[in-house]
């Protein structure tokens, strides 16, 4: 139970730094770059869409196949100490050159102290009530995603834009080192067994009793495409709208800072909810149902987010949009784990994940290419609702568990 305790906290923290003070974090000083450096809305999301499309491919499977073979805790150190590192260098830039070169050592900290190893760590620890373990631990990122506009601002404010980089990079490691340096990667590895599941639910299979099935033969199977296909235009979705959504609200918009910071945070205070919620519902419903209605509310608050005039109107959908956004990333883990088993989770999310971090880096740079090009942001956001409609018809196609394993187990004999 300590260990379980020790995971969840060590994924927790992870996620409330790299995620949420560095991913959510960063846009809030994008108009200071444009403001101060000169640099247009297409340069300045540029940075986080080159550097995931090239990390992404070539470190993403990497870091799976790591996990797999040797766990996620030293990766996530890594990834720590490099995500912070990143911040603190991002205050000291003057030149693109140097943007792009900090962004690409975010993007690398991403990988490995990010989603990918903080969702095969519980995956390992937890079979019953994994839905509510994943909902816990990414509690952290609504957590650090609420807290860093506030304190970005407060920051900022005492020190400037490049001070609040630099306390910022250094508050990510202080908090997130120490816990993950202590935990355990599995239960295997600790020597520890858990209390015997409750036999009247049913459960997922440990990763020690259940089968690896070849990735290859996942990968041909239509399951995997329609997950893949629905998490990377919701994702694309939400990556083009938080992105974008400090520049709008200040540049085009011309709200004060100080209410910016409060609609941010309110967006990851919404984004709490969404994770308990669906995580809640995620043990108790079909989990493709759930990301239905995540991928909906997603949609639909866009346009008004994007549109009211009121800023009462606005706090309530960045509330609901947040919603959508704590409940999306929590569950594509949840499904595959469902549908494919924990296995070969390391080597699969590092795909998924892979395509997806594409996806939430390049969606925002075409959206702001559009805003620099038309004057408007008006067909970017039309490009947002699409791709998260999109993404429910793929989900809302998904098999069961038992057709998705059945269409697998013909390809595998096949290839013998």
């Amino acid at each position: 139970m300590r260990d379980r305790a020790r995971a969840l906290a060590a994924a927790f923290l992870a996620l409330f730094s790299i995620v949420g003070f560095a991913l959510y974090g960063l846009p809030f000083f994008y108009d200071f770059f444009v403001q101060d450096l000169g640099w247009t809305r297409r340069q300045v999301t540029s940075g986080n869409a080159i550097s995931k499309v090239v990390v992404g491919p070539v470190f993403g499977f990497l870091a799976g196949a790591i996990v797999d073979r040797f766990g996620a805790r030293r990766l996530m150190l890594a990834g720590i100490v490099m995500a912070g590192a990143a911040v603190v260098g991002l205050s000291t830039i003057t030149t693109l050159g140097g943007f792009y070169v900090f962004y690409f050592l975010n993007a690398l900290g991403y990988v490995c102290g990010g989603p990918l190893p903080c969702q095969v760590l519980l995956t390992r620890w937890f079979d019953s009530g994994r839905g509510k373990a994943m909902g816990v631990a990414y509690l952290g990122i609504g957590v650090g995603g609420a807290l860093v506009p506030i304190l970005a601002h407060a920051l900022t404010t005492a020190f400037g834009w490049r001070g609040a980089l630099r306390w910022l990079g250094v508050l990510m490691i202080a908090v997130a080192f120490p816990p993950v340096y202590f935990v355990k990667d599995s239960r295997d590895r600790a020597g520890a067994e858990l209390a015997p599941p409750d036999r009247s639910v049913s459960v997922s299979p440990s990763p020690r009793a259940e089968r690896a099935r070849p990735l290859r033969q996942i990968m041909s199977s239509s399951a995997f495409w329609l997950l893949a296909i629905g998490s990377m235009t919701s994702i694309g979705a939400i990556g083009g709208t938080t992105q974008n959504l400090k520049l709008y609200l200040s540049l085009d918009r011309h709200l004060d800072q100080a209410d910016i910071a409060g609609i941010l945070s309110l967006l990851l205070i919404g984004s709490l909810v969404g994770r308990i919620t669906m995580g809640w519902l995620a043990d108790r419903w079909e989990k493709k149902h759930v990301m239905v209605l995540v991928y909906a509310i997603v949609a639909l608050s866009i346009p008004p987010l994007a549109m009211s005039s009121m800023p009462a109107m606005l706090r309530l959908f960045a509330f609901l949009f947040g919603v959508g956004l704590g409940g999306d990333y929590m569950l594509i883990p949840l499904m595959a784990a469902e549908l494919f088993g924990v296995r070969v989770m390391g080597r699969l999310l590092g795909v998924i994940i892979t395509a997806d971090g594409i996806a939430e880096a390049v969606v925002p740079m075409g959206v702001a290419a559009l805003r620099d090009s038309t004057g408007s942001y008006a067909p970017g956001f039309f490009v947002l609702v699409a791709l998260a409609a999109i993404g429910a018809a793929a989900i809302s196609l998904l098999p069961s568990r038992q057709t998705a394993l059945s269409a697998i187990e013909p390809l595998e004999s096949g290839g013998r």
